[in-house]
């Protein structure tokens, strides 16, 4: 049965079998972050349009383009948030979070919006995850966040990833090579789209992002900062080189490399994935070290990340994880339906997976029903007041004491 409402273009319904999917990574990042003592975060849906626009910068696509941005009943101009940064550090702001130790570790998950054109794993609201490590410059940091990353990518199995790695260098450094590359776009403006021509004085580092082959042949000869860095910012880089080669976790120098929001300074990387063509990257993130001073607050080094689930989804190959249950409680006499109820609950409380038939279907219809949730096995309630275990892979069937049921159902299966 189909209704003549849909759910808005660029966004989608989770069902079931998504969820239980997007679960097993949520989870898994979960214990992950957890382990290296990173917290959980949570900000508003939406927020005050300026922190984007102060934040994210006014000259990027984001808020150009893409954001989703409305006048509330009060006046104010108020903004769905299009990635997860700027509100963990006004968070980290409002709420005197420099007082704690420091760094401040964190790490988040919800939904994000922004109005892109949708295509296969980029939609108009998003799900990400993602750590902020806040008040530390340490290259131990930015390896630390890159190795969660990493880790979290293994663990769930995404094939074919690579880690590309760059820097921005600092602000000083990145000044005087802005004015280089400047330079370099000017000289070869009658080859560059026109996108890239608009910016070149607001953003000429996105030129390096261009699809049109006239840009991308004048970037091929472009300097570009990695060549540029010098002192601290070449040790710095250096260094955070050296500690993923003792973590064993390879990368790629990619000098072109870039990201999409203004703050990043210094470290940046991207993690791709082969199985997922031009619109490559699952995550990636890099180090903002003036971003919390550009909100007001004092200066404070950070180094962060965002994966986006949909994109996992889309690399894994959007693989269904059956649910399953532990079991299911059938009942030959509908005079055991209470009973059945009860120890379903006693299961539930010893953290089981249980159900009972709620359809009022006969013994037959109760036990197809099982087969297709899943169940591994089937409680059958006698109308005597006996009980018999099924174990629905293998067809066996045997007499059972429900005085003893969580052992019974609860234990192991081999």
């Amino acid at each position: 049965m189909a209704s003549k409402y849909q759910a808005p273009r660029g966004t989608f319904d989770v069902l079931p079998a998504d969820a239980r999917a997007r679960k097993r990574i949520e989870t898994a990042a979960a214990a992950i972050c957890s382990r290296a003592g990173y917290e959980p975060i949570a900000t508003p849906a939406f927020e005050e349009t300026e922190l984007f626009e102060r934040g994210v910068g006014r000259s990027t696509d984001i808020v150009r383009k893409e954001m989703f941005t409305f006048e509330d009943k009060g006046g104010r101009s108020v903004t769905l948030r299009p990635e997860g940064t700027a509100p963990i550090c006004r968070a980290y702001l409002e709420h005197g979070m420099h007082k704690l130790a420091q760094p401040v570790k964190l790490s988040y998950v919800g939904p994000f919006f922004r109005h892109e054109r949708p295509q296969a794993g980029r939609f108009r609201q998003f799900r990400q995850i993602g750590v902020e490590a806040i008040g530390t410059d340490s290259p131990l940091a930015d390896a630390e966040t890159i190795m969660l990353l990493a880790d979290l990518l293994t663990e769930l199995g995404v094939p074919g990833v690579q880690l590309r790695l760059g820097s921005l260098g600092s602000p000083d450094t990145r000044s005087a090579y802005l004015e280089e590359l400047k330079a370099h776009l000017r000289a070869h403006e009658a080859d560059l789209s026109k996108d890239v021509r608009e910016r070149i004085e607001i953003n000429p580092l996105r030129a390096f992002d261009a699809d049109d082959e006239g840009t991308q042949g004048v970037m091929a000869s472009a300097p570009t900062i990695v060549e540029r860095l010098d002192g601290e910012d070449a040790e710095h880089f250096a260094e955070v080189r050296a500690l993923l080669e003792v973590a064993g976790i390879a990368f790629e120098i990619d000098p072109t490399l870039v990201r999409g929001l203004d703050y990043y300074t210094r470290t940046i990387f991207s993690f791709v994935c082969s199985e997922l063509g031009a619109q490559s990257e699952v995550g990636g993130g890099g180090r903002y070290d003036g971003l919390i001073e550009q909100l007001g607050g004092p200066p404070t080094p950070a180094i962060g990340w965002a994966a986006g689930i949909e994109r996992i989804l889309l690399a894994l190959g959007e693989e269904d994880v059956t649910g399953g249950r532990d079991a299911f409680l059938a009942v030959a006499d509908p005079g055991q339906r209470r009973r059945a109820l009860a120890l379903a609950s006693e299961l539930r409380h010893a953290g089981l997976t249980a159900e009972v038939d709620l359809a009022g279907r006969g013994l037959k219809g109760q036990l197809k029903h099982a087969d297709r949730i899943g169940a591994r096995r089937v409680l059958i309630l006698e109308a005597d007041g006996s009980a018999q275990l099924r174990d629905m892979q293998s067809g066996e069937q045997h007499p059972v004491d429900t005085g003893n049921l969580i052992e019974a159902i609860g234990g192991d299966d081999s």
